[in-house]
């Protein structure tokens, strides 16, 4: 078995944590292989651009946390193989084990003792002038949000070429469900098990209650768009990472991609744990 590594290099503790990493599983005959940041960060050459580790590597592990799975899973490209996070600290949503676990990690890796959670991922196409300018691929989220005035901004949402509803809100935010305990859980929008094959669209602060996040089926083809010339440019963001200025009249096309996203998860580990973990709940 070949392992993929990549780090954040500004996430402290990331160089012990990979020496620990390549320790524990080259005891029990685990090649690794670095991308080429995670080497540059070690000083080290020969690593290998993350958009080719599909081609070298059987699994990709990632240390850092939820906001470096995000960035990994764009430098990772087609990397359709089990990611596993190391957080440096807690346990994360994305996340497969700790930086405390790595032996724990190796061997169940040694003994193929893990699953993978399939994650939806969404494309999604801005156009202008009734053409395509760029595409992007999203874990969490895609947002439509106002830009620089501080103001309601004016939002139009299309359902499969059907209007769904003209919002005044602060933006719109289109998740799947690992985005569900991301950006629109803040927002007020529900939590939703990985495995379920929907959307959600999330109003960010609307300016009538009345206006709820809703859930669609996964097949469904989401238009959002400006109409509203006053409002001015919005911004597009993608995963909170890929910015882009969208203009009055400009569209965003928004579906299922044709990728996925193969999230590792170590046995007696699930989404049920992470949330108890993360949101605090307890028994009465």
């Amino acid at each position: 078995m070949n392992v993929g590594i990549l780090a954040n290099p500004h996430k402290p503790g990331s160089v012990p944590t990979i020496q620990a990493l390549r320790t524990a599983l080259a005891a029990r005959s685990i090649n690794t292989l670095l991308d080429t940041q995670t080497a540059d960060l070690l000083g080290e050459s020969g690593g290998i651009p993350a958009g080719e580790l599909n081609h070298h590597a059987d699994v990709a592990a990632v240390i850092g946390g939820d906001g470096t799975m995000l960035n990994a899973m764009s430098r990772l490209g087609d990397f359709e193989k089990p990611v596993a996070g190391i957080n440096v600290g807690n346990l994360g949503f994305l996340t497969s084990c700790t930086d405390d676990e790595l032996d724990v990690f190796a061997a169940a890796l040694a003994d193929g003792n893990f699953t993978t959670s399939v994650r939806t991922l969404l494309e999604a196409n801005v156009h202008r002038d009734g053409k395509p300018v760029r595409s992007f691929t999203a874990l969490n989220e895609v947002t439509l949000a106002r830009g620089v005035t501080g103001r309601l901004v004016s939002l139009r949402a299309r359902v499969n070429g059907e209007l769904l509803n003209d919002y005044r809100a602060d933006g719109l935010i289109v998740g799947t469900p690992t985005g569900s305990t991301a950006y629109s859980l803040s927002a007020g929008g529900p939590l939703i098990s990985p495995g379920a094959g929907v959307f959600l669209i999330t109003p960010i602060c609307p300016h009538s209650l009345s206006q709820r996040a809703l859930v669609l089926a996964d097949s469904s083809v989401v238009e959002l768009s400006s109409e509203d010339r006053e409002c001015g440019p919005m911004i597009f963001t993608v995963d909170g990472r890929d910015s882009v200025r969208i203009e009055p009249g400009d569209c965003i096309e928004v579906r299922k991609s044709s990728r996925s996203f193969h999230l590792l998860r170590l046995e007696g580990r699930s989404f049920y744990e992470a949330l108890r973990q993360k949101l605090g709940w307890q028994g009465v």
